[in-house]
């Protein structure tokens, strides 16, 4: 499970699931990158443990190599927002 407000960069080597806080903060944020540039044939999963994302009930998939993505949660309307 990760913590709110860190930077985490991840290993695609191998596919991964990351784990988004169950008790978030209005305003936390969390920054996600592939480090080594496989993101879009080794998918980084992250798991909504329990809170929406985007306004939406299902996990959200990062598959674009050398992405970075950033999480900021906004409520329990949309839940983590992100791009």
């Amino acid at each position: 499970t990760m913590a709110a407000n860190n930077n985490y960069f991840v290993d695609t080597s191998a596919a991964r699931t990351l784990t988004l806080p169950a008790s978030p903060t209005l305003g936390d944020t969390i920054v996600i990158y592939d480090a080594t540039g496989t993101a879009a044939t080794n998918n980084i999963t992250i798991a909504r443990n329990g809170n929406k994302i985007n306004g939406q009930t299902e996990n959200a998939i990062i598959d674009v190599d050398q992405s970075s993505s950033i999480f900021t949660y906004t409520g329990s309307t949309l839940g983590w927002r992100f791009d």
